[in-house]
Order: C-alpha cells, then structure tokens, then sequence
C-alpha cells in the first residue's frame, strides 16, 4: 500500500492506497495510540461483504467489534437515519476509545462520519471507501454531513478521519455506472490543479476505463495528493482556498436537488454542473472555448453526460435551478458565488457573474430548452 500524509498537525492521518496484505489493517490498527476500545462498522447492505472482511482483519475480538447497516441511497444522509445511527452506537456501548469504520461510498462516509463527528463530542473514524469517487473525494479531507430536503450537505461538521484505507481491488465489482461517475471528480483535479494530470487522463484513458490496476492507483494516487495540499492550505475553507474543490459543485448540487437525489448519480450531476460553468466562463470571456471543449470531450469519453436528456430538462426550469443554487452553502450577502476556470489547472471564484449568461450555460444544457 502507498502512504500520502495529510498534515493537519494533531489531526494529521494517513491515506493508503493500493492492494493490502491480509494483515496490514491490523497492524495500521494496532498504531492507532490510544488502542481502539471498540470497533463499529458501519456500511450498507451493497458493501456487507466487503464490511464483514475488513470486520474480520481490524484485529480486534469479536466482542468489540459491531457492524450497523444503513440503507443505501443518497436518501440515507439524513436527520432520521442520523437518530437511527446514534441509537445504535449506544447500544453498541461506543465509548471515547471507540472507532467508527465507515465501509461505503460518500454517503456512508459523510453520514457515518457526522456521526463520529458528534458522538460523546467525537470520536475517532477511519474511512474505507470502496467507490471511484469516495477514494479521490469524499474520504479524504474531513468534510462530514447529511442533507436537508432543500440543500446538500448544509447540516454538517468538518472531522478529520484518523486513517483512509482504499483497497483498489473493491473497484473491480464497481457497477459501470458508478465507476464513471466517480471520473468526474477525477477529472475535475486536472482541471482545476493540475494541467499535467489533465494531459494524462486523456492519453491514459482506455487504462482507466478497463480499470487497469496500475492506473487505477496512480488516478487515485495523484487526485488524493491534490485535494491534501489543498486541506492542508485550507482545512476549514477559512481562506477561500478549499473552495475551488467545489468547481461545478454549485450548478450539480442544484440539479440533484430538483430531481430529487434520485435521477443522477453525484458524478454525473457534477459532470453536467462542470460543463455549465465551464459554459459560462467561456461566455464570460475568462476560459478559451477550445479548454471548455477538451473538457467536454474527456467526460464525454469517460460515458459522463454533459447536458440532460430532453425528457429530464423539460421538467427544471432555468429559474428553478436558480434558486436552487442560490441556497448554496458558499453563498454569501446574497451573491451567487461560483468557481470557474482560467485555464486548465486553474480556476478562481467569481461572486459577479452576470444572471443573464448564468442562465443562458443552464438553459443551454436542460435539454431542448431555451434562454
């Protein structure tokens, strides 16, 4: 397994990447100082067989160890199956020694990790992610949450993990469906970080789609390495730094919401989300059009949808989504605040994004709808 630290000073932790001997979790495990009391793992039932292997190899007895299911679905991160977890962590006796291990996509990571997060005032957590965009995303830089009807992710806690643990070999069951959406996040790194690694998702991208073992840990290697620096520069998004993670988060985030967490996956929002705002800054004069192309046609390659279907755009209004991304979480002074890029390997936030062309990248993507 490869190391990558992320140094956060006492919340500092490491993320390992690769294929694990059988006894490695163990013996990371048995370094964690103070020595865990109990173990709870956590996981839904998709992920019952991975859960109940790593349960098996975290070292402890089998009277400290208990497992939790939560249902699948982004419908899990919410206040109703938050109370649920916390009913079963005390049933499970989860004390201040104890760690949470959450084995799972984003949503088990964000769930169980809020969680951890207010649990006894937090607890210790190691994330195990066993999907493409829990590995180069969401497990990694501390961001814990669950939903509410109206907004993602506004109820929430920033709580660092104490270890992230991504076996590459859980990939290989991965449906084909969510193996591409996890690409959008990766993709997304090259564009906003990193030129180099744009150039290589390109070239590299029939390995990656056979999901060739090699390739596979070096995307994850090098999408893991940028988002660190960037938690490392910026932990608890205080400078403005942490925000150019969200680079077509605010237009995704929208359309998840308006067809109700249900239609798109979170890397398929995404990809359309980064095709809109790459739209605009192409309007805006701030991104040649030529970029916003070689955008386009890698999450094209990738099987990533770059504008709705006219059946699903003609159910969301331009005005909709709107208001949906106004109630965006980095909003502020009621300004509709935006990343958008200069050119690959770049991006900036912009807070005066004329509404009139913001509308016009939305409509030109809902479909057959017009401005």
């Amino acid at each position: 397994m490869q190391a990558i630290d992320v140094r956060l000073g006492p919340r500092s932790y490491q993320i390992h990447i690769g294929v694990p001997h059988k006894e490695q979790l163990a013996s990371a495990i048995r370094e964690m100082s103070p020595a865990p009391s109990k173990a709870i793992v956590v996981f839904d039932h998709r992920t019952e067989s991975i859960a109940e292997r790593i349960a098996s190899q975290i070292g402890l007895d089998k009277s400290r160890v208990s497992m939790i299911d939560i249902p699948s679905g982004e419908e899990s991160k919410s206040i109703l199956h938050l109370e649920h977890l916390w009913k079963r962590l005390s049933k499970a006796e989860a004390d201040r020694k104890s760690v949470i291990v959450a084995v799972g996509g984003g949503v088990i990571g964000d769930l169980a990790g809020f969680a951890a997060a207010t649990w006894n005032r937090g607890i210790r957590f190691i994330q195990v992610p066993t999907t493409l965009l829990a590995m180069v995303d969401s497990s990694v830089g501390g961001k814990t949450g669950i939903n509410l009807p109206e907004a993602k992710n506004v109820i929430g806690a920033f709580w660092q993990p104490c270890m992230v643990w991504s076996d590459v070999t859980t990939l290989a069951s991965l449906p084909t469906r969510e193996f591409r959406s996890g690409l959008a996040e990766v993709v997304k790194y090259g564009i906003i970080l990193d030129p180099g690694f744009f150039d290589y998702l390109e070239s590299h991208a029939t390995s990656i789609l056979t999901r060739d073992e090699n390739a596979l840990i070096e995307i994850i290697r090098r999408s893991c390495l940028l988002k660190a620096q960037v938690v490392q520069e910026d932990e608890l998004e205080t400078t403005g730094l942490r925000a150019v993670l969200n680079y077509g988060h605010t237009f995704g985030h929208a359309i998840e919401a308006l067809t109700d967490y249900g239609t798109f996956l979170h890397g398929e929002a995404i990809a359309i989300g980064m095709t809109m705002a790459g739209h605009l800054a192409v309007s805006m004069k701030r991104w040649p059009k030529d970029a916003w192309e070689r955008q386009s046609r890698l999450l094209e390659i990738f099987g990533l949808p770059t504008r709705m279907s006219e059946s699903i755009g003609k159910e969301i209004q331009v005005d909709s989504m709107i208001e949906a991304m106004m109630r965006d979480k980095k909003n502020a002074y009621g300004r509709l605040n935006l990343i958008l890029p200069t050119r690959i390997g770049q991006v900036e936030g912009v807070s005066d994004a004329p509404l009139d062309l913001v509308r016009q990248s939305i409509a030109e993507h809902l479909g057959s709808q017009s401005a």
